[in-house]
């Protein structure tokens, strides 16, 4: 048996929660992923958090429960740009002071 590709967008406004945009199966799945390389957006591969955000409906806010693992993402994705928190900077320089 053929095992179905599954895809699902996440919009983050920096504000509110992480809200689903778009999700689909298979050829939708595959479309959806080809606008999101070309676009540059990161692709996060989890089967167990796509089947579950796949029961959710367009335009549906990310659940509460969810909240920790979807911020850890978007901190990881930050980073992958080059982006940190302005409490970051001259971190090392506060731990070597504790030290």
């Amino acid at each position: 048996m053929k095992d179905v590709k599954k895809a699902v967008a996440l919009s983050f406004d920096g504000n509110k929660a992480p809200t689903i945009t778009a999700t689909g199966k298979d050829l939708i799945a595959e479309e959806i992923i080809a606008l999101a390389k070309d676009a540059g957006v990161y692709i996060h591969q989890d089967e167990h958090l796509s089947n579950f955000l796949q029961l959710l409906e367009l335009g549906d806010e990310v659940p509460e429960e969810l909240y920790t693992l979807i911020a850890e993402l978007i901190a990881f994705v930050y980073m992958l740009d080059g982006k940190f928190p302005e409490q970051w900077n001259n971190l090392h320089q506060k731990i070597i002071e504790k030290a």
